[in-house]
């Protein structure tokens, strides 16, 4: 493996040059609003790398990730703000400061008693701030709405505002089935929007209730539905007639189809 050190400060050194008078016309011209798009985008390939556990590909996809965070270092450090090595040493000291276990003489018995303590001196910390802190303060609206909504769903529950058990966001999610049907039935855009907003936030609590995560559910959903729908589609061709002009009939038949043959390949189940 290659030390860290020289080579994190030859990649500082090309974006230097990169955004220098005589460099990249593309890279000088780009701002941070402007890499905004580019950050997200590096995070979600790096993200799927993981899943697909490829080890070459997770390497190219952080060093991407890795190519936004020194890019906007570098344009704060010509607006005399901070640099890379800023950026890295308050890292270093955050990590050293939320880890008295490890740094200091602070004793944990588990993983969760790591988390307890981290949110605990997270709290410390905001508490010696001059501004006023809310517990839902510091969570993106730029977030994936799943993801958002059961971290913010996270943050009232570490306030005590949770139910108590999973039967009661059971019992509210009934509740929201319920509401949602009357305002279908009043014909009323608004209210149904309202209503299926406060149904897809209740199923999100479900998932945390159990301990699951929202975003990954949705995705996994998603993914089987499209193999299955890949699956009619290659039943329909076998049959010489696409899926298009068929009737709802023959292509509920054919997603049954597709079912049963998902469930008889290895290592699949049907829903």
């Amino acid at each position: 493996m290659a030390p860290a050190g020289p080579a994190v400060e030859r990649l500082v050194e090309i974006l230097r040059r990169l955004r220098a008078p005589n460099g990249c016309p593309w890279d000088r011209e780009q701002t941070l609003a402007s890499l905004k798009k580019y950050l997200l985008e590096e995070c979600y390939e790096e993200l799927e790398a993981v899943d697909r556990g490829d080890p070459d590909r997770i390497r190219e996809e952080l060093g991407d990730v890795l190519l936004q965070v020194v890019f906007q270092s570098q344009i704060c450090a010509e607006a005399g703000w901070f640099d890379f090595g800023d950026v890295a040493e308050t890292l270093a000291e955050k990590l050293i400061r939320r880890h008295p276990h490890v740094f200091g003489d602070v004793t944990v018995r588990d993983a969760n008693e790591v988390v307890q303590n981290w949110e605990r001196l997270k709290r410390n910390e905001e508490a010696d701030s001059l501004v006023p802190k809310s517990a839902m303060d510091g969570v993106p609206r730029t977030l994936p709405a799943l993801h958002r909504a059961q971290q913010i769903q996270r943050r009232a529950a570490r306030c005590g505002f949770d139910w108590p058990t999973p039967q009661g966001v059971l019992e509210k999610l009934e509740e929201e089935v319920r509401e949602l049907r009357e305002a279908a039935q009043t014909g009323s855009r608004e209210r149904m929007t309202e209503e299926l907003g406060d149904l897809l936030f209740t199923i999100v609590n479900l998932a945390r209730a159990w301990d699951l995560e929202a975003e990954e559910l949705l995705q996994n959903a998603t993914d089987k539905f499209v193999q299955r729908f890949r699956r009619m589609e290659a039943l329909a061709a076998r049959d010489g007639h696409p899926l298009d002009g068929r009737s709802l009939e023959e292509l509920d038949r054919l997603w049954e189809q597709a079912k049963r043959e998902e469930s008889s390949s290895p290592g699949t189940a049907s829903e």
